[in-house]
């Protein structure tokens, strides 16, 4: 026993000496987190850091050394708090102090990855005029873009007769690698980047190109070109969409803050952002990334805190809803920002089947690479090799396919998922075992061109059971894929975007999210060309989709300076269209079926009203408070957020209370009212009828029928009443629209019946 004893503490000791050496505390791992800690309030930023610092001290039990080495960031501009490297002992002990509302990790988030505003009926090189108004004003807008930098020689962000820096401005231009001061101009006007909170988490090796703002990955310049883009004569991705092009605002101004790089966009880095952005003075944010997954907490979530206190300062905030496409997907959620969900245009990129019975189909694809001569298809899982299944190699993944099989031939594959690079990877296994071109069975997201390695195409289920048919009804099936070309008006537009993240909202389902729908699929914008050597490029995704409603609020910022984001917001979702170019229902998913309020919120963009919205839902720093005491914020809580006394006595009976722009009722019991404000921001007298379309099994009424107003700006309150007439088990959809001779606001109506409590019965 003396024995194994002695070797057991031989065995500690060398474990003990291993960790020392190494430089690491055998006792304490630490993490970085972000400390949260509300409304800056009137303190001085250099006070608030000193009592950072006085926090971390006393953690680290007096240790002046230990509190500096574990400080990352302190927040101080437009909110409080501090990130710091801390072991989940001591990230509790703060949590516990006076004055934190939450602490929380680092989590990564990812990014949500023309003539789209032809599309959307706007006009003009470079202003972007909408008919009976000017949005000259667009050069005193300021949009800030927190994404992966800038490319800013790109034509895009030409600078050409750009008055002087709006007077005010307080951003600066970040020297760095690739990038000083004089990078910026008159159109690029500020440029930060955010490392410590990716380097806390990465192992940096050659994983991060340009320690700057300059984008080395090409989505943060193509989001930026999108909402902000000056005219480009000649835009096109290597002759594809060839034409004009420019973004929504494109005499807006721009500033970047770099936080994403190459696997993702971290927490502590994103509120720094959000942070100097408000200092900075812009009057947008816009960000095209966001979680993985629904957010658990407002408070315990970076984007939600960054963005409640910008909209606290009056900054609009426009965020993706998330690529996952299934129900209950959409991130993003908070009512104080613009989440917007993704759909196409009536421009697509497609290749030209031909099978050698002479039969023709068309799938999507950006690959302009041709066959000469037409030659043998054949499916992928008749190619299986090693010690794959012809399951397994039917879906062409790597080192699954035979290459003395497949040598020469045109394969069948098939896609499960929503990755872009999955797609694209499949091209390159099949090129690599001898494939000559292929054909992509994929039902979700077939709209999505991808630029293949080899002749390729996208088809759906139908065509590719179509193709496979053939294939095993023939001695020598034969085909020929044709170079992609460009194509309008096709199909019906818009569609949503399959891939689209959907509702409803899954930590407060009485508010709805998405709000909105925008272009996103096969969008052409300005690109980086450290990335595949592009000035320009095609992408999809709600990062795409997200920016145009951004370059939208720019220009409504151009035109009425003085709205807030909630009015903005309401101009943006009261006017959106639920029909398509051919006025029919917009369709989404794979079978075309109508799309619904989960889809895309309140409907498609619609510029050419949103200047003249008749009325607005207006909502201010109160009605938030009132929503979060709803939702079960104590007041202390809310004081610490807010930074203010306010109390919880003027809280809403429920979440759906909320003077929002749409109305949802996620457990209908009976009979339930809600009421709105509405504030004239029309001709000053004018009158209102309601126009309801009721929910299936649901009676609404409206009271008053009709609203009446005699001045501009006047506020009026209407009530909503339900009643369940045929109760359904799922969510149903209608509207509520207030009309005058002028105008059409409409609002989605959302209703779930609540299942009842009674007791089961028994079958005899």
């Amino acid at each position: 026993m003396g024995s194994l004893r002695n070797t057991r503490e031989t065995v500690l000791l060398c474990l003990f000496l291993a960790v020392f050496l190494a430089g690491i505390s055998p006792s304490v791992s630490s993490k970085l987190y972000v400390v949260y800690m509300g409304s800056k309030g009137s303190d001085d930023p250099d006070e608030i850091l000193r009592a950072n610092h006085q926090m971390l001290t006393a953690i680290h039990k007096g240790s002046d050394e230990e509190a500096r080495a574990s400080h990352v960031y302190s927040y101080r501009h437009g909110f409080r708090g501090f990130a710091a490297k801390l072991s989940e002992e001591q990230a509790s002990e703060v949590s516990k102090m006076p004055g934190v509302i939450s602490v929380f990790p680092n989590k990564r988030r990812t990014l949500h990855t023309t003539h789209s505003w032809d599309f959307m009926g706007l006009i003009g090189e470079e202003t972007m005029e909408i008919p009976g108004f000017s949005t000259k004003n667009q050069v005193n807008v300021i949009i800030g873009f927190i994404d992966t930098g800038i490319w800013p020689e790109s034509p895009s962000f030409s600078d050409a007769n750009m008055p002087p820096v709006p007077a005010g401005w307080k951003g600066h231009c970040q020297s760095g690698e690739a990038f000083n001061s004089s990078t910026c101009n008159r159109k690029v006007i500020g440029a930060r980047y955010y490392l410590n909170g990716y380097e806390a988490e990465e192992q940096l090796g050659n994983t991060v190109s340009f320690k700057s703002p300059r984008d080395s990955s090409g989505h943060g310049s193509h989001t930026a070109s999108t909402a902000a883009g000056r005219y480009v004569n000649n835009m096109n991705y290597e002759g594809l969409a060839s034409g004009g092009a420019r973004g929504g605002a494109p005499m807006a101004r721009i500033a970047v803050y770099k936080t994403c790089w190459s696997s993702g966009c971290y927490d502590v880095d994103l509120l720094a952002a959000f942070d100097d952005a408000i200092r900075d003075g812009v009057h947008i944010v816009s960000l095209s990334l966001g979680p993985d997954a629904p957010q658990g907490d407002y408070f315990s979530d970076a984007i939600s805190v960054g963005s409640f206190h910008a909209v606290s300062h009056g900054i609009v905030v426009a965020a993706s809803v998330g690529n996952e496409g299934s129900p209950g997907s959409a991130t993003n959620l908070a009512p104080w920002m613009i989440t917007v969900a993704a759909s196409s245009t009536d421009r697509e990129f497609m290749s030209d089947i031909i099978l050698g019975n002479r039969a023709h189909f068309s799938g999507e694809s950006l690959s302009l690479l041709k066959m000469n001569a037409s030659t043998k298809i054949i499916s992928a899982s008749k190619a299986y090799g090693g010690y794959f299944t012809p399951y397994q190699s039917s879906y062409c993944l790597d080192s699954s396919l035979n290459s003395t099989k497949v040598r020469g031939n045109v394969l069948v594959c098939r896609h499960a998922g929503s990755s872009a690079e999955s797609k694209l990877a499949k091209s390159v296994v099949v090129k690599e075992a001898g494939g000559v071109g292929m054909v992509l069975i994929d039902e979700t997201d077939r709209d999505v061109a991808i630029p293949f390695v080899i002749p390729a195409a996208i088809v759906g289920r139908k065509v590719g059971h179509r193709i496979l048919t053939y294939i095993n009804n023939t001695s020598n099936p034969m085909s020929r894929i044709l170079p992609a070309k460009t194509l309008l008006g096709s199909q019906a537009a818009p569609r949503v975007a399959p891939f689209s993240s959907k509702g409803p909202n899954v930590l407060t389902p009485e508010i709805l999210k998405p709000d909105i729908t925008a272009p996103g699929l096969n969008i052409l914008a300005a690109w980086s060309p450290a990335a595949n050597k592009m000035n320009f490029n095609i992408l999809s995704g709600t990062s795409m989709a997200c920016p145009h409603v951004t370059g939208i609020v720019a220009l409504i910022k151009a035109v009425h300076p003085s709205w807030s984001p909630a009015a903005i917001k309401s101009s943006i979702m009261t006017t959106a269209t639920v029909l398509d170019k051919h006025r029919k229902p917009i369709t989404a998913g794979p079978d075309g079926r109508r799309a619904n309020a989960f889809d895309l919120g309140s409907g498609f963009l619609n510029p050419r009203r949103i200047l003249d919205p008749g009325l607005t839902y207006d909502a201010e720093s109160t009605d938030y408070k009132a929503f979060l005491c709803s939702i079960g914020y104590d007041e202390k809580s809310v004081n610490l957020i807010t930074g203010d006394n306010s109390t919880c006595n003027q809280s809403f009976p429920t979440a759906s209370d909320l003077n929002y722009a749409s109305i949802t009722v996620p457990n209908l019991r009976n009979t339930f009212s809600i009421t709105r404000t509405v504030t004239n921001v029309g001709r000053p007298r004018s009158i209102y009828r309601s126009v309801v379309f009721p929910p299936m099994g649901i009676n609404v009424t409206v009271i008053p029928k009709r609203l009446i107003f005699n001045r501009y700006r006047q506020k009026i309150n209407f009530t909503v009443n339900f009643n369940v007439i045929a109760p359904s088990q799922n969510y149903v959809f209608g509207s509520l629209s207030w009309r005058s001779r002028k105008s059409w606001v409409t609002t989605p109506l959302i209703v779930r019946v609540a299942r009842s409590r009674s007791r089961p019965g028994f079958m005899l």
